[in-house]
């Protein structure tokens, strides 16, 4: 594998521990088709949300460290979990060290920046893998932006498998819905807005919108993501410049090319052609 470091153009890398990240890569690619992307799905070591702070750190850095040997000078963790365990270490601790003209990330500050508009009774729920909802970086970053808001969270586990496994729009999935949307409910009454802190829950939109009573707002990421990304870029135009348009798209996945391609389908909706690579010996 080459190494890219010293490109001075590049697509936009997106970051994922599975497939969820997709839902991110799509309305960021709706709203901006003319950039270069370059997809990366760490699938073989997915799920990422149970795993130790210090895995999450590392399974990232490698992944960072890859997009930057494939010219990439700007990259986003579409992933909850990586974005609440490893992107303040890694924006503090080694992009100085790698590259500190090169940025990488996150998508949870986006969501939360936007939450205090839609809010009427001050009172947030979010639905996370336990590695997020643990980490309360959701909990940390509205009170540093919204300090007057209430925040609860409820892990969601089964969730993703159920996602991955094409089982999302099974009757068998009802169950787990609503099992946590009760729970979530029951810890705070007064929720009024909810975060999708997944990027796999998009795809259990409905389900969790039918167990809801119609009031409460449920909120998916990407849209925000999105607009955060396009607002980012306008106000860096030194970054702008050093990001490639030619309205390209390339996948990979650390498992199998195939099972990705097959499985992306369920995210974009238009089938795709992954390649694979080995990310576990870059750091």
């Amino acid at each position: 594998m080459g190494n890219n470091f010293n490109r001075k153009e590049g697509a936009i890398g997106v970051f994922d521990s599975g497939y969820g990240g997709l839902t991110i890569l799509s309305e960021i690619r709706s709203l901006m088709p003319h950039y270069d992307y370059i997809y990366l799905g760490d699938n073989a070591r997915a799920p990422y949300g149970n795993r130790s702070f210090e895995i999450v750190y590392r399974f990232t850095l490698q992944a960072v460290e890859w997009f930057f040997s494939q010219g990439c000078h700007l990259i986003i963790l579409a992933c909850n979990t990586a974005s609440a365990k490893a992107l303040r270490s890694i924006q503090e601790n080694d992009l100085p060290l790698l590259d500190p003209q090169r940025r990488v990330l996150g998508i949870i500050r986006p969501t939360v920046e936007s939450i205090n508009d839609f809010t009427k009774t001050g009172h947030i729920g979010v639905f996370g893998t336990e590695g997020t909802i643990q980490s309360q970086s959701y909990e940390l970053e509205i009170k540093k932006l919204h300090p007057h808001l209430f925040v609860t969270g409820e892990a969601c586990p089964m969730w993703v498998p159920l996602v991955e496994n094409n089982e999302h729009n099974n009757p068998g999935a009802d169950y787990f819905v609503k099992q946590h949307i009760d729970r979530l409910m029951k810890k705070d009454p007064h929720i009024d807005t909810i975060i999708l802190g997944c990027t796999h829950y998009p795809l259990l939109i409905k389900k969790i919108k039918h167990y809801l009573p119609e009031y409460i707002r449920v909120i998916a990421q990407g849209k925000y993501v999105a607009n955060s990304l396009k607002n980012y870029l306008e106000r860096h135009p030194e970054m702008d410049e050093k990001c490639t348009k030619n309205g390209t798209i390339r996948f990979f996945t650390t498992e199998s090319p195939e099972k990705f391609s097959q499985q992306a389908s369920l995210f974009l909706n238009k089938k795709i052609k992954a390649q694979n690579i080995n990310i576990d010996t870059l750091c």
